[in-house]
């Protein structure tokens, strides 16, 4: 069986991690452009990083929760994928290996002008970092509002939906695209779908089971769902 899962933001705020939109969330008081746009980078290079090294620190201080432990068992059960749309690096620290990020990763860092991506985990150094190549001012490496995403991470993504026997959607809103669109092409490849999440979405409405839960519950409930006889 091939299971493909789908998670957002709602996945990581039991870990302590804020959602973007709502109340307290990272959107709540402050305008996206003025801090995750290319145009913002460029204008205020010192403004962007400081926001990114506050998320940073919070990030830091998170631990993976049971939804994200458990997805890591998973994969050592079945043939599992995750696609996130997070960028806080929680899945691989829970020890899941086949991840997808559709989002980039905080972590990491990329030179806009030679290209060189790295690694730069912990506290950030300095305001704005710059390239180790070419000393350019470096920027996080993940996607922007304006900016399209990974061409490969889409791609696979895309095939894994229309591969999957189960595709389970864990803690997202179904309203950011084009990840928003990979339940809708499970289900029309045959796939039966699982949806996680507190409140309903455009995925509850194709949903073959819905679990009105927070991730760490509705993960243990798919879990032994998965265990006891698959999904209905």
């Amino acid at each position: 069986m091939k299971l493909v899962v789908l998670t957002g933001a709602g996945i990581s705020e039991e870990s302590g991690v804020p959602v973007f939109r709502g109340k307290e969330g990272l959107w709540e008081g402050v305008r996206p452009e003025e801090l995750a746009t290319p145009a913002a980078f460029l204008r205020d290079p010192e403004k962007v990083w400081r926001w990114y090294c506050w998320r940073r620190e919070i990030i830091a201080r998170a631990r993976p929760n049971r939804a994200h432990e458990l997805l890591a068992k998973m994969e050592k059960e079945h043939d599992l994928w995750v696609i996130t749309q997070n960028v806080d690096g929680l899945h691989q620290r829970a020890g899941s290996r086949r991840v997808i990020e559709l989002h980039g990763n905080i972590w990491r860092l990329r030179c806009p002008s030679c290209g060189k991506v790295w690694e730069d985990p912990g506290a950030c150094r300095s305001i704005p970092p710059r390239c180790p190549r070419c000393g350019s001012l470096a920027r996080p490496d993940v996607v922007w509002f304006g900016e399209a995403l990974p061409a490969e991470a889409l791609r696979r993504s895309f095939e894994l939906a229309r591969q999957a026997d189960v595709f389970v959607v864990v803690g997202t809103s179904g309203v950011v695209q084009p990840a928003a669109d990979l339940p809708f092409i499970a289900k029309n490849s045959g796939a039966r779908v699982i949806v996680v999440n507190p409140r309903r979405t455009p995925h509850s409405r194709i949903a073959d089971v819905f679990l009105e839960e927070k991730a760490s519950t509705g993960m243990e409930k798919v879990y032994e769902l998965l265990q006891n006889k698959g999904p209905a």
